[in-house]
């Protein structure tokens, strides 16, 4: 299964393009503010074959646990509710959200001992790297 590399605390250290892809999904023009001003810390951890991501930030929390390749119900932090699936390809996470009738994909992968995110929309490429706590 190999998801080891990603289990860790990360703390954001670059973003580029996020207030793009908020407008993207539809985020009000004062969420966005805040989530530009967040620093989110992303916690991975893993009991037996599930997955937990913990995203924190000052103003909010939000977690997902998971089975690689199984669909699950998702709350978003921008609160859409999704059916979501992660699956693994080589090193890198793929992490699908389906809503209405969109879809937006979240890839994780380790670069250089960092965690690099790449989220894409429509035409709109977010990507925000997370360094090791």
């Amino acid at each position: 299964m190999m998801v080891e590399q990603f289990l860790g605390t990360w703390k954001l250290i670059l973003s580029e393009n996020f207030d793009d892809y908020m407008k993207e999904l539809g985020v009000s023009f004062a969420q966005r503010q805040l989530g530009v001003l967040a620093k989110p810390k992303i916690i991975i951890t893993m009991d037996k074959d599930v997955i937990t991501i913990r995203t924190e930030t000052i103003f909010t929390v939000n977690e997902i646990s998971f089975q690689l390749d199984q669909e699950f119900e998702e709350r978003t932090i921008d609160n859409r509710l999704a059916k979501s699936i992660v699956t693994k390809d080589d090193d890198t996470l793929i992490h699908t959200q389906k809503w209405n009738d969109n879809h937006t994909t979240i890839k994780r992968k380790i670069v250089d001992g960092n965690m690099v995110l790449e989220y894409v929309l429509n035409d709109v490429i977010c990507t925000r790297i997370y360094k090791r706590v």
